[in-house]
């Protein structure tokens, strides 16, 4: 099957191995491997790529990963998120930041980087209702300033 591209806004805090991700997946449907997956599964492209206005929480750690929905989430909602981690690191001191009641980042300063802990809450009725801690470890300030810059104008 042809690969399928996504596109859409998207923060992703971590390593490859440990991570959290805020998306809003946007999927073509004209894609070939969307065109294909659809046929297969007796879909519209349209229906199998989705509406594209969902916003998702991603998080992995160590090989053990998860995800789920955030329904009524808008981009208002993620660029404020994002504005209030942009003043934090402007500001140089250890600070907690919330995105809804599914995501919770506690930072500290470490030199050039940033100390990240994120505190991951399923919504309920989530297949898995466990709440998750990961240690994202250092992550350097300048790459996330740019990312959650990036972030702020992909939304725009």
């Amino acid at each position: 099957m042809s690969p399928i591209d996504v596109g859409g806004p998207e923060f992703f805090l971590g390593t490859a191995a440990r991570y959290v991700a805020l998306a809003r997946p946007e999927i073509d449907p004209t894609q070939p491997g969307v065109l294909l997956a659809a046929e297969q599964a007796g879909v519209s492209p349209e229906e199998f790529a989705g509406s594209g206005d969902t916003w998702a929480l991603m998080y992995e750690a160590d090989g053990e990963g998860d995800g789920f929905e955030l329904p009524g989430a808008r981009d208002i909602e993620a660029d404020d998120f994002a504005e209030q981690l942009q003043r934090a690191l402007a500001a140089g001191e250890p600070f907690t930041a919330e995105a809804g009641n599914f995501l919770r980042l506690d930072a500290r300063p470490s030199g050039d980087s940033w100390q990240v802990t994120a505190r991951v809450t399923p919504p309920e009725g989530h297949d898995d209702d466990t709440v998750r801690t990961l240690d994202l470890g250092a992550l350097p300030a300048a790459e996330l300033a740019a990312d959650l810059e990036a972030f702020r104008r992909s939304l725009a």
